[in-house]
């Protein structure tokens, strides 16, 4: 097959673009404007109908902005420790040390692949004294939600929700994002949905809503001139980029579903392999952003060959994310782990990520499956 099947890349549908070109006839191309505050009404809509408190999001540049505005809102410190999921990406871990905080990982658990809840408590008897939990969610699976929380209250900490790869995911019919003080979604290239770039801050708190908002726009007082009297940053998303948001937004749930069929025909089409798909709880409904596979263990077979031999076919494909303690700018940070080999390195060395785009056809999802079927010696 010459055309290459991709990892996951933006689907559009028409409607972001009568939202983009409503901004340019308007000449509203400047951050903030009527884009900005229908994608933050809209996704608030979207959010609001599982929880009691309503939530305010703020539209950004990025995920990762939203998370630094996150961890500020918690208060983190210069020296003081977080506990972070260790298998994610470095966007996640990052803004706790924008803000001089000192991340902790935490080894996965199995049945999610996301922190584990047992390694958590274990962390808070090393570091009793940590200030916040930065959680994500893998690939759109939502976490162990009601453990973690728990946990979280009785150590009096604020948790933090990553849930850039799990927006429409949900946990007991509540959505990822809704369940920290703080949350956070992307809206990079290759989620579910999509602005090019961008993200959002979630809380149930307005009035941390509205402290967001003014660091997110450089940190002006309310002054005839340009008074600063706290750091700010250039956080705020462009009135063009909340169209595409807009327009996206509305084929959500579709992009939902098109992920899960994609998941369970690999499901379905690899079950007789020496391998599983990655996992989820059974009250839980991810959103399936990318679909996973997990060679069994004792099997002879490198994961990085079967993607070399993918590609050489233009399948795109991509490793487990690499666990941040294993990582060169990481590696003085604790990491806390419950065994003697960590499930983080088990599932990273046995783990490969396969296309999930929802543009792909039923017979290239099927030539993806015949050709990882021939690196186990199959047809």
């Amino acid at each position: 097959m010459n055309k290459k099947i991709p990892l996951s890349t933006p689907t559009m549908h028409g409607e972001e673009m009568d939202f983009v070109k409503e901004a340019f006839e308007k000449n509203w191309i400047a951050p903030l404007g009527f884009n900005c505050d229908g994608f933050e009404d809209e996704m608030n809509q979207y959010l609001n109908t599982d929880v009691d408190v309503p939530y305010h999001s703020l539209a950004l540049c990025s995920g990762t902005a939203a998370l630094h505005l996150a961890v500020k809102l918690a208060g983190v410190k210069r020296g003081e420790t977080v506990f972070c999921s260790d298998m994610t990406f470095a966007a996640t871990v990052n803004p706790i040390v924008y803000e001089g905080g000192v991340p902790v990982f935490i080894d996965s658990e199995y049945e999610t692949w996301n922190m584990d809840p047992d390694a958590l408590e274990a962390a808070f008897k090393k570091y009793p004294r940590a200030k916040a939990v930065m959680l994500a969610h893998l690939y759109g699976t939502p976490s162990k939600m009601d453990e973690i929380k728990e946990i979280c209250r009785r150590h009096n900490v604020i948790l933090i929700e990553d849930a850039a790869e799990a927006l429409s995911a949900t946990y007991k019919g509540r959505q990822c994002g809704t369940f920290g003080k703080y949350g956070a979604l992307s809206f990079n290239g290759n989620k579910i949905i999509t602005t090019s770039g961008g993200g959002m801050l979630l809380t149930q708190d307005k009035s941390a809503r509205e402290k967001a908002f003014f660091w997110a726009t450089q940190a002006r007082e309310k002054s005839p001139w340009y008074q600063h009297e706290e750091i700010g940053y250039n956080y705020r998303m462009s009135n063009i980029v909340a169209g595409i948001g807009r327009g996206q937004l509305m084929h959500l749930n579709e992009h939902r579903e098109r992920k899960k069929k994609i998941y369970l025909t690999y499901q379905s089409g690899l079950k007789d392999l020496p391998l599983t798909m990655n996992p989820h709880l059974e009250y839980t409904s991810p959103n399936f952003w990318l679909s996973c596979m997990l060679i069994d263990k004792d099997i002879n077979i490198d994961p990085i060959k079967i993607m070399e031999i993918l590609a050489e076919n233009n399948i795109e494909t991509r490793p487990i994310w690499k666990p941040m303690h294993m990582q060169p700018v990481f590696k003085g940070n604790d990491f806390i782990k419950l065994t003697d080999k960590a499930v983080n390195e088990d599932i990273f060395a046995r783990g490969l990520c396969l296309p999930s785009d929802i543009k792909m056809t039923a017979d290239e999802q099927k030539f993806v499956i015949d050709t990882i079927k021939s690196c186990f010696g199959g047809t």
